[in-house]
């Protein structure tokens, strides 16, 4: 009897055991499958959200930058000493000139202002290469052997607390700048955007343009190539600080404008202003 009764458990417990290998075994089978599912459901949630590239054929600077033209601009940010500024500005005014009207550079001088509100003592300079990177190398391999601008430069460094620079393109859709007589102010509007948002930009602002020109305040438009990367520069001249609140006030009477800074804005990281007022020798007066 006890050895009938000893069999009759070892089977239970056999037989306990195989379900419970089942059992775990079919466990293991749903957590896997679910697993997989919410892989699936992440995946396809995901898939909502990810914006899907398409190749491009071209690169920015070809797409927004004007062409038939083939200019390269520089634009220099010199941080004077405060005890330093008017001797730099007649420095300035007696060398840059000289370098704008010789033949010899395919370079020139569209601007050399001070900022007046911003970012104070300082000096921005805007040249134009007719030529592009050629144009800018054969300028820069020329002025290696101009002792005028040798010793200028030299001067230079003993009034200045830092200074850095960029390379640009101008927009297809904005006016090339040209002389101006005087007296006006100059706004530098500049606008570091979001990475990938360049063209996205320069589709708004080729409507934008055209609220912008009844005074005749837009002067030029810019994005850079070299220096700090998804930089605009917008470049504006007014009577004086009155003239710019009416002129930009009366942009928003137009149909359209609303629309551009409600989609252009969420596409800037970081914006700055300048107000400047031209040196003696700058074209734009």
């Amino acid at each position: 009897i006890a050895a009938e009764t000893n069999a009759r458990e070892s089977a239970a417990q056999g037989h306990h055991s195989a379900e419970r290998a089942r059992a775990c075994s079919w466990l293991l089978q749903l957590g896997l499958s679910a697993s997989n599912n919410r892989n699936r459901e992440d995946s396809w949630f995901k898939s909502l959200f990810v914006r899907k590239v398409d190749p491009r054929k071209d690169a920015h600077s070809h797409l927004l930058a004007k062409k038939e033209d083939n200019n390269l601009y520089k634009i220099q940010f010199h941080n004077v000493k405060p005890e330093c500024l008017e001797a730099y500005n007649t420095l300035c005014d007696q060398v840059l000139p000289s370098i704008h009207a010789d033949s010899a550079y395919p370079c020139e001088l569209v601007g050399t202002w001070n900022t007046w509100y911003g970012e104070q003592d300082q000096a921005v300079h805007l040249w134009r290469y007719r030529g592009g990177y050629p144009a800018l190398t054969e300028v820069m391999n020329k002025l290696k052997n101009n002792k005028d601008f040798l010793e200028y430069r030299k001067e230079r460094g003993k009034m200045l607390l830092s200074r850095r620079n960029q390379l640009l393109l101008e927009f297809s859709f904005w006016n090339e700048p040209v002389p101006r007589d005087g007296p006006n102010i100059y706004e530098l509007r500049s606008y570091q955007l979001r990475p990938g948002t360049m063209i996205e930009w320069g589709n708004y602002w080729a409507r934008a343009i055209s609220y912008r020109q009844h005074n005749r305040e837009a002067v030029g438009g810019f994005f850079s190539q070299i220096g700090n990367l998804y930089m605009v520069h917008h470049l504006w001249a007014y009577k004086d600080l009155q003239s710019r609140e009416d002129t930009r006030n009366a942009a928003w009477q137009h149909e359209g404008w609303d629309e551009v800074v409600y989609y252009t804005v969420p596409l800037i990281q970081h914006m700055e202003s300048r107000i400047m007022i031209p040196l003696k020798a700058s074209p734009l007066q």
